[in-house]
């Protein structure tokens, strides 16, 4: 995956001292995320971003939230993002694309994904100890949860509990495009 960030406290910096913070070794966070020491390594060090499936997997690791990766936590009261300055994750293949809407360090995050014809969020159903609500602005969307399919068009929404194995799918002709609302924000 691209470089996503730079600068004194980048994607790498940030897994490390969530790292150290939990007193995990680069040996443990690997065993836990089930990635290689020296894909850590190359992380930490600025040298490689890893995939969606990756940041997934290191969040869930050092259980944090997996946007709060990729930024420090805005900890004002009132926030604005602006289109162009929100934090962005694309899948390796580019099946998916989710940009952070909310400014992150809250209890709720919102994110916008564009889903592309044919595509899915995770090559697996997965889980994280959350709720999640998603409303489809464009195209149309099969939300898959705990083995059931809701199939959604442009104004529906679904609600479920992210703890259920779960996952999105296009299986429409043009892009599908949401906006997911997690609470609390979770891996």
């Amino acid at each position: 995956m691209a470089r996503t960030d730079t600068g004194p406290d980048g994607l790498g910096e940030r897994i490390r001292r969530i790292r150290t913070e939990k007193s995990l070794s680069i040996r443990e966070l690997a065993e836990l995320a089930d990635v290689s020491t020296g894909l850590i390594s190359q992380v930490e060090r600025g040298i490689t971003d890893p995939s969606l499936q990756t940041a997934r997997a290191l969040a869930k690791a050092l259980r944090t939230p997996l946007f709060d990766l990729f930024a420090e936590p805005d900890r004002s009261e009132v926030a604005v993002v602006r289109k162009d300055r929100r934090l962005r994750q694309q899948s390796p293949h580019g099946e998916i694309c989710y940009e952070r809407v909310s400014p992150g360090s809250g209890r709720l995050e919102l994110l916008e994904g564009t889903l592309k014809p044919g595509g899915v969020s995770s090559d697996e159903p997965w889980t994280h100890p959350s709720q999640e609500c998603v409303v489809v602005t464009q195209g149309t969307l099969v939300v898959e949860v705990d083995g059931a399919e809701h199939r959604l068009a442009t104004g529906d929404s679904c609600y479920f509990d992210s703890r259920l194995p779960h996952r999105y799918r296009n299986d429409g002709p043009g892009p599908a495009t949401f906006f997911a609302a997690i609470t609390p924000p979770s891996y």
